[in-house]
Formats: C-alpha cells, sequence, structure tokens
C-alpha cells in the first residue's frame, strides 16, 4: 500500500489546476507548468482536492502511484513558491559572477567556464563563492545544479570545488611520507 499515493493533495486558491486526460496543467503566480503521466495512473480532480488512483497492485504500478502524486504535488509547490538549490564554490582565486542571466566561474582553468541559463531559471550570486539557483521546475533546478557542479567537482583532499550548500566532503589523509 503505498503511503504517499494515497495522500490527497489540496489545491491552494492561487493555483489553477486543469485535467485532460493524462496531461496535467498547473497554473500559479510564478507560471505554468505542463506534464504528461503514465496512462495507467488516474488523476482524479474534485473541487481543490487531487486524488490519484492506479488500476492494481503490480509492482509497476505500486511505485508510479507514489511518484505521480509526488510529480504532481511538486508542481503545485513550484508554481506557488518556487524552488531552490543552493551551492557553495571553494578554492583559492575560485569565484562565480552573473553575467546577463548566465553563470560566469573562475574555477582554475586557463578559461572562464560560462554557463547558459535554461529557460525558467535563474541565477544568483549572493557573494563571489555562493550560487543560488531558482526556478519553479524541481527537475531542472535540480538538473541545473548538478550541470554547474560538473564544471568543477569537489576534490578530497583539500576540498576545493563547487559543491551542494548541504553536502559534506569526505577528506582523505594526504600521503604519509617517511618518518
Amino acid at each position: 500500500m503505498s503511503r504517499i499515493g494515497n495522500k490527497p493533495i489540496t489545491v491552494p486558491e492561487k493555483v489553477e489546476v486543469k485535467v485532460e486526460g493524462q496531461k496535467v496543467t498547473v497554473k500559479g503566480p510564478k507560471g505554468t507548468l505542463e506534464k504528461e503521466f503514465h496512462k495507467n495512473m488516474k488523476i482524479n480532480l474534485e473541487g481543490n482536492v487531487i486524488t490519484v488512483v492506479r488500476p492494481d497492485d503490480e509492482p509497476g504500478n505500486k511505485s508510479l502511484h507514489g511518484l505521480t502524486r509526488t510529480l504532481l504535488n511538486n508542481m503545485i509547490e513550484g508554481t506557488l513558491n518556487g524552488f531552490e538549490r543552493k551551492l557553495e564554490v571553494n578554492g583559492v582565486g575560485y569565484r562565480a559572477s552573473k553575467k546577463g542571466n548566465n553563470l560566469l566561474l573562475n574555477l582554475g582553468y586557463s578559461h572562464p567556464v560560462e554557463v547558459e541559463a535554461p529557460a525558467g531559471i535563474t541565477f544568483e550570486v549572493p557573494n563571489p563563492n555562493e550560487i543560488v539557483i531558482k526556478g519553479m521546475d524541481k527537475e531542472l533546478v535540480g538538473q541545473t545544479a548538478a550541470v554547474v557542479r560538473t564544471k568543477r567537482p569537489p576534490e578530497v583532499y583539500r576540498g576545493k570545488g563547487i559543491k551542494y550548500a548541504e553536502e559534506t566532503i569526505r577528506r582523505k589523509e594526504g600521503k604519509a611520507g617517511k618518518k
């Protein structure tokens, strides 16, 4: 029994939801999101409550049940409040800055690295060692953060690189040397 999939979703007053078969459109103060869901899941909208129903208890349908409900909830949450992901830049001379809508990173390479902002994503740089990625699509925010992190992943000896704000880097000990 899916505990997450069985929970009903209450739609806030500022958000408008349209269900047309498997296609769901969510319109809120931040913008509009559309998503096509799996054909086995039935999405019911009654008043301001959304429920997701699965046809049977097969393992595939059980996993889709909770996933569908979570994706719907994230769409509503994103159009209402939006999502953000924070990254930290660690290293001597490593820094981030904004160039228009794009992100400009100095990461110890011979050239600065420029990351283009996908549609619906905004970069903020409160200080040179901090990057905030904001948007209403949770999946796109996470994917953009992962792309920025791959430009210089944190290394385990000195901890230099780009890491998520809540991430902890397990440090390795260097060479012991002669004693």
